[in-house]
Parts: C-alpha cells; structure tokens; sequence
C-alpha cells in the first residue's frame, strides 16, 4: 500500500478521534483498577504504540480494556501482595501472549465458542457495573471484586452521597442518551466526563474527587520479584495472555469486516505481548485490541498502524501536563462512564435469543456467566471450555453416528449371480456389513461399541467397510479393534474393504489390523464378495 498524504491525513484524524475517546476510559479503568487514573492512561500509552508498530492488525487501537482491567482487579486482590508482584503477572502475560505468537498457534485462540466468550464477556459487563456502585454512591471502591462491590452495596446506600450520586447519574444519562449519529463528532465518554466534571465542580460540590494525579512521562515502576513468586505467578499470567489473546483477535476481526483487510494473527499477539511487557514495566495496567477505538479510527479515517501509534503519542503528550485538569473529576463520573462501559461489554444481541439456541449452549453459556461473577476468571474460563467441549463432543456423536451403517446382507442378495453350494436358507444373514463413512472420533467411538458390537455375534462374517471413511482419529482407532475383538471372542470372520490414505495409516501405525491376514484385505466391497463367498461355500469351482 501506497502511503501518501490523504493516507497520513485519515491516520492523523483517526488518531486525534480515538484519543478522545481513549482518555476518559483509560482514566476510569485505572481509577477501577485499583492502581490510580495514571495506570489506565500509561497502559494505554505503552500497550497502544507496541501493540501499533509491531502488531499484525493495521488500523486496530489497543490498551486499557474492561476485561483485562477486571482481570488486573482478580490478581492484584488474590494473586499478588504488593504492587511488585502485580506489575510481575503483568510483564509474564505480556511475555505469553508474545511467545504465543511466535508459536505460530495465534490463529487457535478464535476457535474458542461464541457462547464460552459471550458468557464471559457479559460476567464481565456484570462485574464492571457492579463494582461501580459503591463510587456511584460516594463510598470507595469495595475490595474482592463483583460479591465484595454486593457485600458493600447495603453499607454504601445507608452512607449515601447525594451530590455524588446526583453526579454519577446524571453522567451516566449523558452516556446513555447521547445519539450515536452525534458519537463521531463529540464522543459520549468525553462528553461524559466534561458534563459530570462541571456539575461536580459548578453545582454538586461535595462528591469524592480525584485528587490528586502525577503528570510527567511513565518511568520504570517494577522491581524485582521472590523467585518463590514466578512459579505461582504463571497460572494468572496464563489467563491474562489467554483473555487479552481472545479480546485482541475478536477485535481485529472487527476490523477486517470493516475494512476488508485481513489480520496477521501471530503478529498481532507478537505486538501485544511487547506492549503488555511495556506497560507492565511502567506500572501501567495490561490491555488488548479496543473495539471501541478501533472502530471509532476506522471510521475516522485511520487505515495504517501510524493511527494507533500517533494516538499513543498524543495521550504521552496529555500525561506530560493532565494531571491538573484532571484532578477535580469525581469519582462517580467516571464509575457512571465505566457503567456504560459494561453495559455495552454484555452480549445483549445473544441475550435477546436465549430462549432460542440449544439447550446445551445456553447451560454452556449461563455456566460461564455465573462463574465469572460469582467465582473467578480463571475456573470460569476453565471450566466454560470443557463445558463446551463435551457439548461439541455430543453434537458430534450424533452426526458421527448417523453416518454410520450397520446392517445384515441377506444370502439371496449377496450373493446374487455367485456360483457354488447354495445355503441351507436363502433368506438367512450369514454376513453383515458394518460401513464406516466420513470422519469418526472420540466423541462417537463408545457409543459405535453398543450400537455395533452387538450385531458381530449375529453373523458368520463382518465386513467393515472403509470406502467412505475419510478421517478416524486415535479413540475411533482402538475402537476398531475391540470390534475386532469381539469378533474375534464370537468366532466371526472379518474382512476389511476399501481401506486406504489417512485412516489406512492410522490403523496400521497403531498396529490395529494385527492378527488380520492379508486376503482379508481388499480394495472394494466387490473383491470383499469374493472373499466371503469362498470363506462359507468354499473356493468356487467354476471357471
């Protein structure tokens, strides 16, 4: 791509816009962080311009986001004891995430279900609004997330500040209110901010305040962990690279569906892993791929990674000298700012088809909801991906099944046009057919035992047929040969037709056809006639 003045004019102008549209949001999540206003705006400094120059999405903004500012919430509350610490989950994600994409497995992460990342999204919508209700009604931020924040909420309403509260809703009327089609001109969280901060300082004094807020350029902020402390730190490390990995790449499918590009997923979690690394070294909080600012760049004009790295430079620039202007901003502006926030995070377009999609994806989702509020992150994350495993697992079975065939071949039809002894009852089924099509796996392989094993004592030969079978994974494998065991025990004979590529290999490096000689081995259904002709009439005599 040619890069020329009207590309450096969008980039500029995609810059500017997302700058505002960052600068309020990245003061309320480090105000919800735990780690101060001046923690969401250097992560959204050093996580936007890393993730911008060596990140594999052109027109995506990165940093501060309420998923990772929950999850930073998770460790500094019961992973970490002193800020050190913290910071340490923070560089060691950042790490993973990079590791991750040089790994080359970035394209994995999106396979992770819709109703695994729609639960834990809308959990963590939940606990962003919840822990915005003590702010809201003056009292501090409560410890221990989403049930500490309900633990709180009785304490806080029989202390309520009404100026704050007044404040706060007022504020989040604004955000609410304020017409999209507006949204490009003047964006709600700015505004936001500007309305709640005038009424708080024109006419509703009295509301907990900022204070005060260190202005200067980010400097080194981590020490230098126990070596104890590393090992339990990968597990919640793990976690943060895992969510900022998802959040990151569903943002920049966003950003392909607007601007027809296509993202370089490896790169991408390359980019954000050294930009979480940054951030974690300069006390800032971790952050991933924003959609909201990504598509407000798009929108505005910004096509390259020079927007995203223009507009980290634009917010060092405010660091330098904001801490002033934003010292009398309310607490409960920005706790009414980060209600929106969370408002938007849940997957409402999801909500609205509950009563819609299957059962077993509603229990997949509503499991991972309840655990993400009501437990943790990490056993939500956990525990919601093998939820939707073993529900995958079942839809499989089903399908897998269907496309298997087990049935007897009555002697007058098979062997039609054969000469030799003709059997005692023409009508009998001396042979049965078990025909095996498209791919089989784990999730059929016990089910295929009862539903076929069960047929192979009724007939004097089973022929398993492989001409449709295209892919058998390692369980499907030693279930053909407990099949054959069984065969074996009934003293059936087995024949093998139309066995070839990728499941003939399977079966032969596991060794599973041992014990099956090799003219029992034949290409076709066809040659498999012969073959089970002469095994009960004997050798055919004609010719």
């Amino acid at each position: 791509m040619r890069y020329d003045i009207q590309t450096l004019r969008g980039d500029l102008f995609g810059a500017l816009t997302s700058t505002v549209v960052a600068l309020p949001v990245a003061l309320a999540l480090g105000v919800a962080s735990g780690l101060g206003a001046v923690a969401g705006l250097h992560g959204a400094i050093a996580v936007g311009f890393f993730a911008a120059v060596f990140g594999g999405t052109r027109s995506q903004i990165s940093g501060p986001t309420a998923p990772m500012t929950v999850a930073m919430t998770v460790i500094i509350t019961t992973h970490a004891s002193n800020l050190t610490e913290a910071l340490t989950v923070v560089v060691l994600g950042g790490l993973i995430q990079m590791l991750l994409g040089l790994a080359k497995i970035g394209r994995y992460v999106v396979y992770t279900p819709y109703v695994v990342v729609s639960g834990f999204m809308s959990g963590i919508g939940i606990i962003v609004i919840l822990i915005q209700v003590p702010p809201i009604l003056g009292s501090p931020p409560a410890p221990g997330g989403a049930m500490g924040a309900i633990r709180a909420i009785p304490e806080a309403l029989a202390a309520v500040n009404v100026n704050a509260l007044g404040v706060g809703l007022l504020t989040l009327a604004v955000g609410v209110l304020w017409p999209g089609r507006l949204a490009k001109y003047l964006p709600g969280p700015l505004l936001s901010l500007i309305v709640g901060t005038l009424l708080g300082v024109l006419w509703l004094g009295g509301a907990p305040v900022l204070g005060d807020v260190p202005a200067g350029f980010p400097s080194l902020k981590i020490g230098i962990p126990a070596a104890g402390f590393l090992v339990q730190a990968l597990q919640p490390a793990l976690i943060l690279a895992l969510l900022g990995a998802v959040d990151s790449l569903l943002t920049s499918l966003v950003a392909d569906s607007l601007t027809g590009t296509r993202h370089n997923p490896n790169r991408e979690l390359v980019g954000q892993g050294i930009g979480n690394m940054v951030s974690g070294m300069l006390g800032g909080l971790p952050g991933a791929g924003a959609t909201m600012g990504t598509v407000v760049n798009i929108r505005a004009g910004g096509s390259t990674p020079v927007s995203g790295a223009l507009r980290a430079i634009f917010l060092l620039l405010l660091a330098v000298g904001l801490g002033p202007i934003v010292e009398p901003v309310p607490h409960a502006v920005l706790a009414a700012i980060m209600m929106k926030v969370g408002w938007d995070i849940i997957d409402w377009p999801l909500v609205a088809r509950l009563h819609r999609i299957r059962r077993e994806h509603l229990f997949v989702m509503l499991l991972t909801l309840g655990l993400t509020v009501l437990v943790d992150l990490v056993t939500a994350v956990a525990v919601g991906l093998i939820a939707a495993g073993m529900a995958h697992a079942r839809r499989l079975e089903r399908l897998e099944l269907d496309r298997v065939v087990s049935v007897p071949l009555l002697d007058r039809a098979f062997f039609a046009g054969e000469h030799g002894p003709p059997a005692a009852d023409r009508y009998s089924a001396r042979v049965g057919l078990v025909a095996l099509r498209g791919t089989l796996t784990v999730a059929s392989s016990n089910k295929l035992v009862g539903v076929i094993g069960g047929d192979i004592k009724d007939h004097e030969v089973v022929i398993f047929d492989f001409s449709e079978a295209v892919h058998l994974d390692d369980s499907a494998a030693m279930l053909i040969r407990r099949l054959l065991e069984v065969a074996s025990a009934e003293r059936t004979e087995v024949v093998i037709a139309g066995l070839s590529g990728s499941v003939a290999r399977t079966l032969r490096t596991l060794d599973i056809l041992r014990g099956i000689s090799e003219d029992r081995l034949t290409p076709s259904l066809d040659e498999a006639r012969a073959v089970v002709h002469d095994l009960l009439n004997g050798p055919s005599t004609t010719g």
